[in-house]
């Protein structure tokens, strides 16, 4: 998303809320000044990158077992 030093002013709250799902970008005179993000996004996507690993017809304690079980 890119906005306006002006209107990132004028609605700071909504963009902080913003940044925490997606970058901002900030111009000032057509040019882009500044970006705003969430500085633990890598973690973010990281996790979300694990979702669906384990099959849906498994527990987490079997999960943890069968890991365990292979040490």
């Amino acid at each position: 998303m890119s906005i306006t030093a002006t209107e990132l002013k004028s609605n700071l709250s909504k963009y902080l809320i913003l940044s925490a799902t997606e970058d901002i970008f900030i111009t000032r005179n057509g040019k882009v000044i500044s970006k705003l993000t969430n500085p633990f996004q890598e973690r973010v996507d990281v996790a979300k990158s694990l979702f669906g690993i384990l099959p849906a017809d498994i527990s987490l304690e079997k999960a943890v077992e069968e890991r365990l079980s292979k040490i």
